[in-house]
This record gives structure tokens, sequence and C-alpha cells, in this order.
């Protein structure tokens, strides 16, 4: 058994007869015959039933033809991926995320990547997970670096960042000086979080649950630069990834702890449509992030 003997196979199951397989791969008739009666020798088994002019195809020749249809799919998307490597990468990536990865893990990447890949124009989408989701359904991105968990079927997700969440209050609040806080220390304080419906508000909300702790809500939105803002103008405290606080905590403008109990952790994956072959550009973008990640700390240092 051999390539061609699989091409004819497939040509005479879609054209119907032997007379149209041999028009459609410029051979005659009795070449087509040939090739089958050598394949159906071999196997023992018939191919087809020959009715008049019509051919039915058998089981045995379903089989054979199904394995037909997936080497011929494996040779073009190999042979897809063997050219794709040797030229150089051009076209666009639409990438989504969210406002944390936006602003402290998106520009490192996009450097690193552009440093590879000048001639490729990266355009960047922010928003909701649901609107990220909905971009990557319809086409309009091509790849998502959002907060797990996203269980959907016709996702793949890929975790790449475990951040541990952090209390993050003003430098003169009297949990500041703490390198570690108790569930029973946050009761009746008032709090700045992100909006419901995250992936990182979840974790939240299912810690306060936990722990049968009843958050005075201050304000709730999206935009981390915000909540900043908030909190260092006093007006409530917040837990936060490590990375979105680690310059101002630096630079005395907040103060962050470990708060006891459980660990609060946020995952971070990539997230994209699931096809048979993962397009070189997103390849090359998951590559990228994994050059910058131990730059740009993903896994939270111990706080404290």
């Amino acid at each position: 058994m051999d390539l061609r003997q699989l091409e004819v196979l497939r040509a005479v199951a879609e054209s119907g007869s032997f007379t149209g397989a041999g028009r459609r791969l410029h051979v005659s008739q009795s070449a087509v015959s040939r090739q089958i009666l050598l394949l159906e020798a071999e196997l023992n088994e018939p191919l087809f039933w020959r009715i008049k002019r019509k051919v039915r195809i058998t089981p045995t020749g379903e089989a054979l033809l199904q394995l037909a249809i997936r080497v011929f799919q494996d040779i073009k998307e190999t042979t897809a991926s063997i050219t794709e490597t040797q030229e150089k990468l051009t076209g666009s990536v639409r990438l989504v995320g969210g406002m944390t990865v936006s602003l402290y893990v998106f520009p490192a990447l996009l450097k690193e990547f552009r440093r590879q890949h000048p001639e490729v124009d990266v355009r960047v989408i922010t928003g909701s997970t649901e609107r990220l989701l909905r971009k990557l359904r319809s086409g309009a991105a091509d790849l998502g670096l959002i907060t797990l968990p996203i269980e959907e079927p016709d996702l793949v997700t890929v975790p790449v960042m475990r951040e541990e969440l952090l209390l993050v209050t003003y430098p003169t609040h009297p949990l500041a000086t703490r390198a570690r806080v108790e569930p029973q220390d946050l009761v009746r304080q008032p709090f700045i979080l992100y909006e419901p419906g995250s992936n990182t508000r979840r974790v939240i909300d299912e810690f306060f649950l936990r722990e049968a702790i009843h958050p005075r809500m201050v304000m709730e939105t999206e935009n981390v630069e915000i909540i900043k803002a908030m909190v260092r103008s006093g007006l409530g405290i917040t837990v936060i990834s490590h990375q979105a606080v680690a310059r101002e905590v630096r630079e005395g403008e907040l103060a962050s702890c470990r708060i006891g109990g459980s660990t609060l952790v946020r995952e971070t994956g990539w997230v994209y449509l699931k096809s048979n072959r993962i397009p070189r550009k997103i390849e090359e973008m998951i590559r990228a992030l994994e050059k910058t990640l131990p730059r740009e700390h993903a896994v939270s240092p111990a706080a404290g």
C-alpha cells in the first residue's frame, strides 16, 4: 500500500466511479481499476461494490478511506508547518488580556516578540473575561492571556502564571506594619475590589465566604489603577496581585502583607480556539512569554 493507491481510493469514493476518478487524477480508467485491484488483493477484501457504472464503498473501503483522509491531512499540516518555519513571520496577531496583564505583562512580552518578529503587527484588546472570550470565539482575536479557570470545550487553556493575592493598604493604615494578617483582622474593613464576575473576584469572594467575612464595599471596578489610587487616598484596602503593586510597595506608596489561612492564588493562562494545528504566530507569542516571565516575577515572591 502506498500514498498513490490511497489517493486513487479517495478519488473513486468521492467521484462515485472509476471513470470520474481517472478524470480527476488525469489517468486512464484502467489505471484506476488496476490500483484498486492491487489494494483489494493485498487486503484480501473488496473495497467497492460495482453496480453498473457506479460503485459503492464497502465497510473495509470506508475504513481505508478514513485512514487516507487522516494521512493526507497530516501531510498537508506538516508541510505547511515546515514551510511556515522557513519563512519570515508577517501579518498580525490580535492579543487579548485583562487590565493587570495588559499593564504588567504585555509590555515586556511585546517588546520581546517584536524583537524577534519586527514585521508582525500586534494589536492588544482589553476588557472583561466575557468580552475577551467572545472576541476569541468570533475570530476577532487570536490569543488571550486570561485569568483561569476557563472551562469551555471549544477553547484550549494553558496555565502559565500563578500569583499570590496580597492584602494592600495605604502606608499609615493600622495593618500596614504587619507581615501577615489573619482573616478576622479584615472584619468591618472598607474594601475596594475588582467588579463581581471576574475570576480574581471569585477567588476573593470564596475566601470571604469561607472565613465568614462580610466585606464593607467602598468601590468595585475592573481598573487596577483606580483601585490603587483609591487605596493610596486612604478610602479603603484591597486584595490584589503582587506584580500589580510591586513598584508602589517598593517606593513606600502602598504596603502589602500576606493573608493567613489558605493562600489566595490567581492563575493566569493562554487561551485560544481549538484546532488541528496551532498557528505559528501563537506558538511564537507563547515562546516569547516563556522568555519574559522570569524577569516579570509572574510567580509572586514571599511577601513580608
